[in-house]
């Protein structure tokens, strides 16, 4: 069984190589292209040697950045069933300095938006988890750690004990999948089984799935990756039970040894309110003055009457089930109509829940604000002049909000699971003590708690300023969670 132990001094250097579909600010649907971005950021600093693999997606959002294609890696060819590929390798420099590779392949990646419902969407991901062992073979990098994300590339550990096995190149390299959310698995029709192309190793699939005429890339990825993580300690946990396992639950039980969590860590350089160049005013916990500037400035951004006293909910997330928007629909429309409180809500996702906020909006004009869609500025305006910050998921595995909202003194209100439990510590109002407000069962009734205590504790000045300086005081960096990876890392590559 696999126990966390700090790392304080960097004994000798760990050759990384990371291969996902996404990576901030370059693609990006979620957490996973931050967590792919800032840890590989950590792992450089702290002086190892991490190769990043993504596909070049005709949509990269590259300002700012440099490209260049890498000398060698050129017009390759890639054999994979009974297709075959051209492709290239391009080098991109982030502002910041830090290495990305680009996996350049029109045929699979030249089309709108980084995920599809194409009949060969199996396809583009086991060329991109292909051309990353094979990238490694064509510069000579003999990874210690091959650090696999999510589905999309989880197919990685199987090749690397199969297809690649002869190649003494991978004699010491130690597989690790990171789970970001297990609802999103890659489950394919049987029919791709010659896409997949493990030849006389086919028979390493899970039998059952066949035998039901399925694939499942992720169960693939957790049967033979030689560790398991996911996104913190709570949610490793719950995955293994049948509420939040998706089906999983018994290989993540077999495998309960050699998976682990680690809680996300948070770009403090980006989401900062004492730096943030992005919000109306800046403010500390030492001088909270620019917080107050920073609401009414939001206020008039969303189009609601600036009323420094009225509590402002902030809301930024997919509109999706997952996040607890039916909840609201129960219990935030009769709550506004009998209490004096407001909303900025940022987001976009089911139709069914943009036009939820639509008509709140409507309703409330003067108190409800709505924009459809994703603006970073806009993000970092809400969690910089909310009062409170709203995150009701059905299960979250991480989540990153909640932990910006307790720097910003945005008090969260959260449902105790995943990272949302192991970030956000519940109020005491007698010591005050504690960070947020937490509640424990998935209702109308557990919401309508959470928020009419936070709206009573908001009348309390003392109190509220108390909570805000407790979450703004609380450390969530990367250099943090970094350390923790690292050990790991080198345990299983016996460093």
């Amino acid at each position: 069984m696999f126990v966390l132990h700090n790392v304080t001094a960097i004994e000798s250097q760990l050759n990384i190589c990371l291969a996902s579909s996404e990576f901030a600010p370059l693609a990006k649907t979620g957490g996973l292209a931050d967590v792919n971005a800032a840890l590989s950021a950590q792992l450089v600093k702290a002086g190892h040697d991490v190769r990043v693999l993504m596909p070049a997606y005709s949509d990269l959002k590259t300002d700012g950045c440099s490209i260049e294609p890498v000398t060698g890696l050129q017009d390759l060819q890639l054999a994979i069933g009974g297709w075959r590929f051209s492709y290239g390798i391009d080098v991109l420099t982030l502002p910041s300095g830090q290495l990305v590779h680009l996996l350049r392949c029109p045929a699979m990646f030249d089309r709108p938006g980084l995920y599809s419902q194409d009949t060969d969407e199996h396809l583009r991901f086991l060329v991109l988890s292909r051309a990353a062992i094979e990238w490694c073979q064509h510069t000579g990098f003999a990874p210690h750690i091959f650090h696999c994300h999510d589905w999309h590339t989880a197919m990685i550990p199987l090749y690397l004990k199969t297809v690649y096995a002869w190649d003494r190149l991978f004699e010491n390299t130690r597989s690790v999948l990171t789970i970001h959310n297990i609802g999103y698995q890659g489950r394919f029709s049987r029919d791709i089984l010659p896409d997949v192309d493990l030849g006389d190793a086919a028979h390493s699939l899970h039998q059952d799935d066949l035998e039901r005429g399925e694939i499942n890339f992720l169960k693939t990825g957790l049967l033979y990756a030689d560790l398991l993580t996911t996104v913190s300690p709570t949610y490793a946990q719950e995955i293994q039970t049948d509420t939040y396992g998706m089906g999983l639950q018994d290989i993540l039980q077999s495998r309960a040894g050699n998976l682990v969590g680690i809680l996300n860590g948070v770009d403090y350089h980006e989401w900062n309110p004492e730096t943030d160049p992005l919000i109306p005013a800046n403010f500390s916990a030492d001088d909270l003055s620019g917080k107050a500037s920073c609401k009414l400035e939001l206020m008039r951004e969303m189009g609601l009457k600036p009323d420094p006293r009225l509590p402002l909910a902030g809301i930024v997330t997919r509109l999706v089930s997952q996040k607890g928007i039916d909840l609201m629909e129960q219990v935030l429309p009769r709550m506004l109509s009998g209490q004096r409180f407001g909303l900025a809500v940022l987001g976009s996702g089911e139709a069914k829940y943009e036009r939820f906020f639509d008509e709140l909006r409507r309703m409330f004009p003067d108190r409800v604000g709505f924009y459809r869609g994703y603006s970073n500025k806009l993000a970092h305006w809400i969690e910089a002049g909310s009062d409170m910050f709203l995150m009701p998921s059905a299960y979250e595995p991480c989540g990153l909000n909640q932990m910006y909202s307790l720097r910003y003194g945005t008090i969260p209100i959260v449902r105790a699971t995943g990272g949302l439990a192991d970030s956000v510590d519940m109020i005491d109002p007698e010591l005050a003590e504690g960070t947020g407000i937490l509640f424990e069962h998935y209702d109308a009734n557990g919401l309508r708690w959470a928020v009419n205590t936070a709206l009573d504790w908001y009348d309390n000045d003392l109190l509220w300023r108390q909570i805000m300086l407790n979450g703004m005081a609380q450390d969530f960096s990367w250099e943090h969670q970094t350390d923790e990876y690292v050990s790991l890392f080198r345990r299983l590559a016996d460093l």
